[in-house]
């Protein structure tokens, strides 16, 4: 039988506890550091991945990261995106590749400190660590980034070899009209299993943080869906901000997600409280 007022208990408790403590101020914190921090990530990845070869990194980042976003938040950002990113730098190691791989570290450091207020945890680790792990991160996501760049070239080749060498298998292959956007979604599940177990102070198992995790997940789906029909149905935000139209509804989208990110973290959190009341009470 389900217990209905357990559940009460831990969702309203994730609420409460994300009003109380200034779970909004943290959302909109997240969203500018992101956005703030996407430019410089971007402008490091790509120059890093032009120094190693991989020229066709820039198309592949841009469909990693917006395919996910409604087409209205994100085509007239991605255009600027690729703007951005086919301006020639002169090489890895400038001093404005170098200034963009720390700043983008910046919207790593904006998660850590949204998940640790969620999880009720302070961070006593040494602020040298907790800055090369973010900058460690933004590498790794380079890398792997790069990494689904050079496996999309050779995509088109590895489906007809299939098609010609196991026909079964090409055929299901080409029942998949979209791989960006599935390999972008998986991307993303991944990227939030590791910003939940190792970016918040304290130790918590892949097990403990995969409610939150799945919830979010899900929330984002029908948050971006429902952002998406609003501003194709009620939304007139060029005659309220005119040339800043995409900056603000690339802020509030981004406010809607970190707000959810958040709330996930919340209910671990909460989850993890009332399972330590329950043996409590049954010692």
């Amino acid at each position: 039988m389900m217990d209905w007022k357990r559940y009460w208990r831990i969702v309203s408790g994730a609420v409460r506890h994300f009003n109380n403590d200034d779970g909004w101020a943290m959302a909109s914190h997240v969203a500018l550091s992101s956005l703030m921090a996407l430019f410089p990530f971007l402008i490091f990845a790509t120059s890093l991945a032009s120094f190693l070869g991989a020229h066709a990194f820039a198309e592949t980042a841009v469909h990693l990261i917006f395919d996910t976003w409604p087409s209205r938040v994100a085509d007239p950002i991605s255009r600027e995106v690729m703007d951005v990113l086919t301006v020639n730098r002169g090489g890895l190691l400038t001093i404005s590749v170098a200034a963009a791989f720390f700043f983008a570290s910046n919207g790593v450091e904006a998660l850590r400190v949204a998940l640790n207020r969620a999880y009720r945890v302070s961070d006593t680790r040494s602020i040298f660590f907790t800055r090369a792990q973010s900058l460690g991160f933004v590498l790794v996501a380079t890398v792997l980034m790069m990494a689904i760049s050079f496996l999309l070239v050779l995509a088109p080749l590895a489906e007809t070899l299939l098609e010609k060498y196991v026909p079964a298998a090409g055929k299901l292959i080409a029942l998949i009209k979209d791989w960006r956007l599935i390999i972008a979604a998986a991307v993303l599940l991944i990227g939030l299993i590791v910003s939940h177990k190792w970016l918040p102070a304290g130790q918590r198992s892949i097990f403990s943080i995969l409610p939150g995790i799945v919830v979010t997940f899900v929330l984002w789906i029908v948050g971006s869906m429902i952002f998406a029909a609003y501003l194709k149905t009620f939304a007139n935000y060029f005659s309220t901000y005119a040339g800043l139209t995409s900056l603000m509804i690339a802020l509030i989208f981004l406010y809607i997600i970190g707000a959810i990110f958040i709330l996930g973290a919340e209910l671990n959190a909460s989850i993890l409280i009332e399972a330590r009341e329950d043996e409590r009470r049954n010692s």
